[in-house]
């Protein structure tokens, strides 16, 4: 398990200290004095010492106060990074294992006699599965060793015809339309990306197989994403989530300084998002 480097004590008092009584017996050796000045050079002398020592101490305090607060930072860090990891080694092993079932029993019933819809369908299951299954090992791999894991590219906006590609696959109705954007700074295109993917899960959730716009387009130095779906499909049943994944969502969003409305519009649900980027060409 890959971890923080422990704090080292480090106290440069002592060896300061030491260094500038050396110099000022030197000093005292190499310069003869006599009369008044051979009281005075010694009182000089031991007023410079004490006040040193008594700078050493207050420092070696201060550094020993420091080290101690670094130390039970590492050791609270060392704690929730060994109790991360524990739970996501749990939840790899509940998840992959639902999802190497799920894997297993869609790729043996595409073999049944089904219409070639359901075949699809089961297809489309067993792909996605393999996919999520291969995803969730990679960022475990992540987790336990970030510097030798494997890592995806970042998301950008090419990545979006895939994501919508991928939401038809699940039974969406989705469009995608791109305006004119010019540069786009690249944590504003994983933004984006991560405002699509969020908007696409929650209409699969609550509208099911319905159709949805998805739009991206510049206005001024703000990039505006809009997710709006056309209601729910007939019969269809919600399936609401936690609502992790829009506060995560959310606070990616206000990170960047943007806004985010999500709100039911015109018989269905819309997720607007605005992210100022100033990387706008000219």
């Amino acid at each position: 398990m890959t971890s923080f480097p422990r704090p080292a004590w480090r106290n440069r008092a002592v060896p300061l200290l030491v260094l500038i009584t050396g110099v000022l017996v030197l000093l005292l050796c190499m310069v003869g004095a006599g009369g008044p000045a051979a009281r005075v050079i010694p009182v000089v002398f031991g007023a410079v010492t004490a006040g040193a020592a008594v700078w050493a101490v207050y420092r070696w305090r201060s550094d020993r106060a420091e080290y101690e607060r670094r130390l039970t930072a590492w050791a609270a860090a060392e704690a929730v990074l060994a109790e991360r990891l524990r739970i996501a080694g749990d939840l790899h092993d509940l998840v992959s294992h639902g999802l190497g079932l799920i894997t297993v029993r869609a790729a043996a019933t595409r073999h049944l006699e089904q219409s070639p819809e359901i075949r699809a369908a089961l297809g489309d299951i067993e792909q996605t599965s393999r996919d999520a299954t291969a995803e969730l090992r990679r960022m475990l791999t992540v987790l336990r060793e970030p510097e030798s894991a494997p890592l995806a590219p970042a998301d950008s906006l090419g990545t979006l015809p895939e994501i919508v590609r991928a939401a038809r696959a699940a039974g969406l109705r989705p469009s995608l339309t791109t305006g004119e954007l010019g540069e786009v700074a690249p944590g504003v295109q994983v933004a984006i990306c991560r405002t699509v993917r969020e908007g696409l899960a929650n209409v699969a959730r609550h509208a099911g197989p319905a159709g949805v716009a998805v739009r991206v387009h510049r206005d001024g130095r703000h990039v505006v994403v809009t997710v709006a779906d056309e209601g729910p499909a007939p019969g269809w049943r919600a399936v609401p989530g936690a609502g992790h994944g829009l506060a995560g969502l959310r606070e990616r969003v206000g990170a960047l300084d943007g806004s985010l409305i999500a709100e039911p519009v015109e018989g269905g649900y819309r997720l607007t998002v605005r992210l100022p980027d100033g990387m706008r060409t000219a």
